[in-house]
């Protein structure tokens, strides 16, 4: 077994700290002397399997190098042709997309290609409790009689009594979901997690896809003589789905964030101006904003409210509605904590009482809200390291949402379950999936869910262990350090920011209400570096820091810049510690 780093073998969070290997140290220091970089920098980019003559262009990630073929995808011409035709020949199109960010955003960058382009089209979300996620028969019946082309986007894949039922219109699919054996009569199924595709492009969310498709068609018209819209311009909802649809950082995915938070800091869509505006951010997007400020209150209404506001607000031209909607789901993401806490709450006494230490956790209550049951798994995976899932009953019938670890994929063991009749249906991708189970046999369900779980290598560990990007002195940590480490970002799924740990450190601090804590830590005599640690005492990390018989800690977290009163200085994001 590796050697705990600094010796730390169970922290205050209960993990074992792993640093960088031998190995990883010695190609650090060699990529250092060959690039110039600060060694913090080369240790992260080692870590994350970059060589010395990639680095260059690993920090400056372009479109151009990384973009796929649009064609590569299966079935994007036939796609791309039909839309075009539809659009040429001022056919209507309606827009059939899901209900959260990753579908408002796809229904928005078709909405806005469109609208450029002088053709309006019809969008349609499903209502939440009334419709579930996907096309329903009734919709797209409904649809089809006063429409010649349907896009269904991040939805569509496993949806055939639906799409066959659409007489009369051609129907194109758009998704990511992880798709069966048998694919929907549609005219066009575009996803890069079709069972006959190679998988490589399976990390793409659903704008992603939706992007590829509008530049193909971009391609088309250029072919042509005719100029397409602005695609680069709409990279800021790209970047958006990506990141709030839990798409890994990686490849072109990283590429297009860049990208599209750089298109976000220009403020030119209305909709996201006016909901940065109401979450009062001042800074420049990061995607921390994106998946924990923007993207919650985007997924209010699909949650709790009327299932189209998000997609509404990311397509809409018009300043005064972008301020009416961006209020009313802001208003909408508080009622939704608060039905989230009471939730919560219930389900974590509930997994509690069955217990956690099984390759899944799981619980069950009547009349939770369907909108926030996705967030109250999160909420378990997170507490507990395993696969969870949370169902809200009512009725004969439960509807219900998991989440997933990594390198444990939910959505296929999802899938084969209800493959196997015990559930009424189900699916998603690796991370994140859906379920609807009769009352009657969720308790079969679950074992059998446990059950291929546990084959994946679910519930063996216990708390995650911490792994760490090296040792740093507090008088070490710049400014222009944490720039040059941002380079390597950005960071989120897949690609976690790197956390550096700080040796023996004496440590001052006080309580910030009831539950954070700020603290300066340095040696006796040299620099010093402040630290903040949010919900420091929601669990273990506050009383240990505030500890009368203690005197030096190890201290682990993520460096990051803290903008107030027109000052930038340098803070530890404080993750975890240990005493000395």
């Amino acid at each position: 077994m590796t050697r705990a780093f600094l010796g730390v073998e169970a922290s205050a969070t209960g993990r074992r700290w792993i640093g960088p290997t031998a190995e990883e140290d010695r190609l650090a220091e060699a990529m250092a002397q060959a690039t110039g970089l600060p060694a913090p920098l080369a240790l992260t980019l080692v870590r994350r399997g970059v060589a010395p003559d990639e680095a260059a262009r690993f920090l400056e990630p372009t479109l151009r190098d990384l973009l796929p073929d649009p064609l590569s995808l299966r079935d994007m011409a036939p796609a791309a042709a039909r839309f075009l035709r539809a659009v040429k020949a001022r056919e209507r199109i309606a827009v059939f997309a899901d209900y959260d960010v990753d579908g408002g955003s796809s229904a928005a960058l078709l909405l806005t290609w469109l609208r450029a382009m002088g053709r309006p089209a019809t969008l349609y979300i499903p209502d939440r409790i009334d419709e579930g996620y996907g096309p329903n028969v009734p919709a797209m019946q409904q649809l089809a009689a006063a429409h010649d082309l349907i896009l269904c986007v991040d939805c569509g894949t496993l949806s055939h009594e639906p799409i066959a039922a659409a007489k009369g219109a051609d129907v194109v699919v758009l998704d990511h979901h992880l798709g069966g054996e048998m694919l929907p009569p549609a005219l066009a199924v575009v996803n890069p997690n079709r069972q006959d595709e190679s998988g490589d492009l399976g990390h793409l969310c659903a704008a992603s896809v939706v992007f590829l498709l509008l530049v193909e068609a971009n391609r088309l018209l250029r072919d042509e003589g005719t100029k397409g819209p602005d695609l680069m311009a709409m990279l800021d909802l790209v970047a958006l789905a990506t990141v709030a649809d839990v798409a890994p950082l990686t490849g072109v995915n990283r590429a297009l964030v860049r990208q599209g938070l750089k298109v976000m800091a220009r403020r030119e869509r209305p909709g996201l101006v006016a909901l940065a505006d109401v979450a009062r951010m001042t800074e420049a997007p990061t995607p921390y904003a994106l998946g924990f400020v923007l993207g919650p209150r985007v997924n209010a209404g699909g949650r709790i409210g009327a299932a189209d506001l998000g997609a509404r607000l990311l397509s809409t031209a018009d300043p005064h509605e972008a301020v009416a909607l961006a209020e009313r789901l802001d208003a909408l993401n508080t009622e939704r904590r608060e039905i989230e806490l009471r939730v919560r709450e219930a389900a974590l006494a509930q997994a509690e009482a069955r217990g956690l230490d099984g390759p899944l956790v799981w619980a069950a209550g009547e009349g939770w809200h369907p909108g926030v049951v996705g967030i109250v798994a999160a909420r378990l995976k997170e507490a507990t390291n395993r696969p969870a899932v949370v169902i809200g009953l009512d009725g004969d019938e439960g509807k219900g949402s998991g989440r997933s670890v990594a390198g444990v994929d939910l959505g296929a063991a999802i899938h084969r379950v209800a493959a196997e009749g015990l559930l009424l249906k189900g699916g998603g991708h690796k991370m994140a999936a859906g379920l609807t189970v009769s009352r009657d046999r969720i308790e079969a369900a679950m074992e059998r869910l446990g059950e291929l779980l546990a084959k994946q290598g679910a519930g063996n560990a216990g708390p995650a262990d911490l792994r760490l990007d090296g040792l740093l002195m507090p008088g070490a940590v710049t400014p222009a350090l944490i720039e040059q480490i941002e380079a390597a970002g950005p960071f989120g799924a897949a690609a976690p920011a790197p956390r550096f740990a700080f040796a023996a450190q004496a440590v001052s601090s006080r309580r910030i209400g009831e539950s954070h804590l700020r603290l300066t830590f340095g040696d006796t005599t040299g620099p010093k570096l402040e630290a903040v640690a949010f919900g420091a005492f929601d669990g273990p990390l506050g009383p240990l820091l505030e500890a009368p018989d203690a005197n030096r800690f190890h201290l682990a977290g993520r460096l990051e810049l803290n903008t107030w009163g027109g000052r930038t200085k340098v803070q530890l994001r404080l993750e975890d510690a240990a005493r000395a």
